[in-house]
Parts: C-alpha cells; structure tokens; sequence
C-alpha cells in the first residue's frame, strides 16, 4: 500500500485530583469547547466529551503516530492551565494521575458517544468506581485495585 489508512478510535477516561467535584455545570462547556479544539490542533479528532464534575470522557479518533501517552498529558496540562488562567476555580484545579484509555469499532462509535452524552444521567445510578470496575471488566483488563483512580467513598 502506497499510503497510511487507518481507524483508530480510543475513549479516554481520566478524574479530577482528589476525585474532588470541581467541573461546574456553569462553565463544563466553555472547557469542553476548549478540549475540542485543543485536539483538533494536535491533528486528532474529537468525537464526544463530556462526564460528571469529578471525571471526564473523551472519544477521540486518533492518527496512527500519535502517542496517546503524550495526548492525554497535552490534554490534561492545557486545561488544567486554562482552568486557573480564567480562575474558574480557587483554589487551583488539577487533574489526578493517570487515565484509563479503551479502543472501539468504527461501528460501535454511535453506541460510546450516546454512552458518553448520557453520562449525568448513568450517573443518578452508578458510582465512577463502578463504571470502571465495570468498563475494565468488559474490556478484560488485568488490574490491581490499588492502581486505580483514588476512590473518595
């Protein structure tokens, strides 16, 4: 084959340090608008964010060169910067360590971004820790309690 042809779509999954509830419905657009655009200028394609105020969802369709390591650095470092730059927060905002990061079909796109939409309303039901639990679940991920997210119970 003479060029590149890929489909390479990953859900990355990361919460706020603390697991602490500081995305606030006033100003969760402005910042997801932000993150659009962000990886649209890193030559990625955004399909859907969204989460609750402790955590986030990103669906994104990423090229084959891309190190999804230095992605979600980028991510988490730009919006942390423009979180504190406005002063959205006192005191300042911080994402915690770590993501979790999933790999989907093209033909199950439509099913994650409803999944992602919907996720105040999966969340009136289900904790974080048991979206995850269940999410590395399905997707067979050995893992060892301690690693994960920090659960604030």
């Amino acid at each position: 084959m003479a060029g590149t042809f890929s489909q390479i779509y990953i859900q990355i999954i990361f919460a706020v340090d603390g697991r602490q509830s500081l995305i606030r419905p006033s100003w969760e657009a402005e910042l997801f608008k932000y993150m659009k655009g962000l990886i649209t200028q890193m030559e990625q394609k955004p399909l859907a964010i969204n989460g609750e105020a402790d955590h986030l969802h990103i669906l994104l369709g990423v090229q084959p060169s891309c190190c999804l390591l230095d992605l979600v650095r980028e991510i988490k470092n730009a919006s942390n910067e423009y979180i504190n730059t406005k002063n959205l927060l006192v005191p300042k905002f911080k994402w915690q360590e770590g993501f979790g990061a999933f790999s989907y079909s093209h033909s199950s796109l439509e099913i994650v971004i409803e999944y992602i939409q919907n996720q105040k309303e999966l969340h009136k039901t289900l904790s974080f820790k048991e979206e995850c639990q269940r999410i590395l679940k399905e997707f067979r991920v050995d893992h060892k309690e301690e690693h994960l997210f920090e659960w604030v119970e």
